[in-house]
């Protein structure tokens, strides 16, 4: 794996196995790669997200159109998968591939971006803006969650 410091991360839009092996290292050790896929993977308005570090990935998300388990009273967006190699960790990976994906939201008409975040990850959640919602709760072979959503405003008109 490279080393912080070997190359600086670009963020790019890629197909989504490529953030497979990252999501199973990081976030679902117990599970096979193989069931790394989600529903809507390739659907035309997901975005898959990878920072790069000479062509490997050391950061990863996914947005898609899904409305959250709560009523939501304008387009909602899922975010999943989001993971930073732990090498890379607070050297400002996850910020760059958030970005992307607020910027893909926000060129895709904008509205609720949401979330089932790790509680761990709380403070990254909240420096970008997103607030919780409701009470945590522990999922099972993954550890504790609260959901989390922030408005994204549609890009202006060209």
């Amino acid at each position: 794996m490279n080393e912080p410091g070997s190359s600086r991360p670009t963020v790019e839009r890629v197909e989504a196995s490529r953030t497979f092996a990252l999501r199973q290292q990081v976030l679902r050790p117990h599970q096979r790669i193989a069931d790394m896929a989600l529903p809507g993977d390739d659907d035309p308005d997901t975005g898959h997200f990878a920072a790069l570090v000479d062509g490997e990935v050391v950061g990863t998300a996914s947005v898609r159109r899904e409305p959250p388990p709560w009523p939501a009273v304008e387009t909602a967006w899922r975010l999943r998968g989001m993971a930073t190699a732990p090498a890379w960790r607070n050297r400002g990976v996850g910020a760059a591939v958030l970005a992307a994906v607020i910027d893909h939201v926000r060129s895709h008409g904008g509205g609720l971006l949401w979330c089932n975040a790790r509680t761990p990850a709380l403070p990254f959640y909240l420096r970008a803006g997103f607030v919780t919602r409701g009470d945590p709760w522990v999922e099972p072979e993954i550890g504790p969650h609260v959901a989390m959503e922030r408005h994204v405003d549609a890009a202006p008109p060209r």
